[in-house]
């Protein structure tokens, strides 16, 4: 980028009771960006007037800005921290979202639309939370270093949102109005994903390793709330992973993709621990897988996709459906593997992903990975990805792409002379120990994105074993995902929608006032039936327990018993009734 292109890498926000002003206070000279609290104009200014502030917030970069029935509101980063680098660039992690609302038009508003406004306005309060959120002022993180390698030199002068990949931008919606104000100095690309690195060392050779996840926005979203896919072929959960090292000069990098099953299917949440898959359009199958191999052979070339669902019940249904569409499209440059997880490996006996690896080996010898030598000139290039799924592209997914990741190093070490022909990891306890945490921790923090909960099955990769307490966290964390699926990410997946531009606000759109419910809807609600169905059982087993001394005990057992029943009928007969979302717009697109 050219110096007067760089971003500003820190900033003081000056709330006024008429305006926000952000005034650059890094070494990179610049103006100020006003923002006016009533109709979110923004204009440059020269200097702050500094009287009547009411407070004043330190910022590391906007977000970007968003716009509601009467009101807009600011997002900014108010804390950040270095977590790492990114080839050589300084890589940080958002730790505090702030949004700072410019909506005293609403003073003026109807009170219909005030009352729309608080509803929405409190989505932004969701957003807030948003985990994983990265960001770097000097490279762009949006691209692999084998895509950043291939950019022209016209390209590597521009902003760096223009640099960027929209589908992987988190903020790519929020910057647009910043982007039509040619505010480049400000424009701060975001992603959400994961980032996790360590170093090494190898007798005296020195490794830096580090893993990137970048999530798609195309179909983002909660478990249960997005699954599969839409008619353009997009899919729920899909996520690039990089995996680079560093040593002696040496830059070697590979990619890995996951994402749902491209079908057009979902899970309807329901109350039920896991709700039965629904195949939609069955007809379309063919078109959208289509679509979707389309778009991952044009970004990576070659594609191996490796189902790793069950053969049995509604997974093998689906599993099965993947199979056949996949007839019509594979070839040379297209392959559909199915590996029964479950079935091979069970529960416990993960190394028996060593017959997977068989079966991949001579994919992923053919077509390599990105190597870079020391003057930074291409020795190998990436000319195929595998595309990894299980039902949620989280926990199987997981140990599977964490195992290719770990034959690839090795490969690549031997490849730079660092390991001998038999050498591996596990001959490196340290070494060892450090890239088990390193995917471990990368899969946790893509699963609480997308579930709200570490990954299952974690300790295997954080261990090498599977272990009894690794089995209580993973029961744990499965009554959690189901505790947020039905309580939690109706909310979080609007407020999803809204960050990213699948739904908009729309005031020139008829407001359908809040219908009014009788009888028990008006009074009923997820956690409700919730707290009524686990005290039903509490007392269940508390009377049980002291049904062989008296006879009422055991009659006290059946009637708790049969009032947790028939509460959980009855919710789950009104099912998203509970549900008390507010009615977003798709955008007109």
């Amino acid at each position: 980028m050219t110096e007067s292109q760089k971003l500003y890498t820190r900033m003081r926000l000056w709330e006024f009771p008429d305006q926000y002003v952000i005034e650059p206070t890094d070494a990179t000279p610049g103006p100020c960006l006003s923002i006016s609290r009533v109709d979110a104009s923004l204009n440059l200014i020269e200097e702050v007037t500094r009287s009547d502030v009411s407070e004043t917030f330190t910022i590391f970069g906007i977000a970007g800005m968003l716009k509601l029935f009467a009101g807009s509101y600011l997002i900014a980063i108010t804390e950040c921290e270095c977590v790492g680098s990114y080839l050589g660039h300084p890589f940080y992690k958002v730790t505090s979202l702030k949004v700072f609302p410019c909506d005293h038009s609403l003073k003026n508003s109807p009170a219909e639309q005030k009352k729309m406004e608080t509803e929405f306005s409190a989505l932004l309060k969701v957003a807030e939370k948003t985990p994983g959120l990265y960001f770097s002022y000097h490279v762009n993180i949006t691209l692999s270093a084998q895509r950043l390698h291939e950019l022209s030199d016209e390209t590597r002068l521009l902003p760096l949102w223009r640099q960027a990949e929209p589908r992987f931008l988190w903020n790519n919606y929020m910057l647009e109005v910043l982007i039509d104000n040619k505010l480049d100095p400000f424009s701060l690309p975001i992603i959400q994903g994961s980032f996790q690195s360590f170093q090494a060392a190898i007798g005296k050779n020195v490794i830096d390793v580090t893993l990137i996840a970048r999530r798609c926005t195309r179909r983002s979203g909660t478990r249960m709330w997005r699954r599969g896919a839409d008619s353009d072929g997009y899919v729920a959960n899909y996520v690039e992973s990089e995996q680079i090292i560093t040593s002696n000069g040496y830059t070697a990098s590979f990619v890995q993709v996951r994402g749902s099953i491209p079908l057009i299917w979902d899970q309807i949440v329901n109350l039920t621990y896991k709700p039965k898959f629904e195949i939609l359009r069955l007809e379309d199958a063919p078109r959208v897988i289509e679509r979707h191999f389309l778009d991952i052979r044009k970004r990576y070339g070659n594609v191996l996709a490796v189902d790793l669902v069950n053969k049995h019940g509604g997974e093998g249904r689906l599993s099965e459906k993947f199979a056949d569409a996949m007839q019509h499209i594979s070839g040379d440059d297209v392959r559909y593997l199915h590996f029964d997880f479950h079935q091979i490996c069970g529960h416990v006996h993960f190394e028996r992903l060593s017959i997977l690896y068989e079966q991949i080996e001579d994919f992923l010898v053919k077509n390599r990975y990105l190597l870079l030598n020391e003057k930074g000139e291409k020795v190998e290039v990436q000319t195929g990805v595998v595309r990894s799924n299980c039902i949620d592209c989280l926990d199987r997914t997981n140990v599977t792409q964490s195992m290719i990741g770990r034959k690839m190093l090795e490969s690549q070490l031997r490849r730079l002379g660092l390991f001998d022909a038999e050498e591996t990891i596990n001959s490196h306890p340290n070494f060892d120990d450090s890239f088990k945490i390193l995917w471990a921790n990368h899969g946790d923090e893509i699963s609480i994105q997308y579930s709200g909960t570490p990954a299952l099955k974690g300790d295997f990769v954080r261990r090498g074993k599977r272990t009894f307490q690794g089995i209580l966290n993973d029961g744990r964390n499965s009554l959690m995902r189901y505790y947020l699926n039905n309580f939690c990410d109706g909310t979080k997946q609007d407020a999803i929608d809204l960050l990213q531009g699948h739904y908009i606000v729309s005031a020139s759109r008829d407001m359908m006032p809040t219908s009014q419910k009788g009888g028990i809807e008006a009074i009923a609600s997820f956690r409700l039936a919730m707290a009524l169905v686990m005290t039903g059982l509490f007392f269940t087993m508390m009377s049980l327990r002291r049904g062989h001394y008296d006879f009422w005990n055991v009659l006290s057992s059946i009637m708790w018993a049969s009032m947790s029943l028939a509460v959980a009928i009855v919710v789950k007969a009104n099912g998203r009734v509970f549900c008390n979302r507010p009615s977003l717009h798709k955008p007109p697109r």
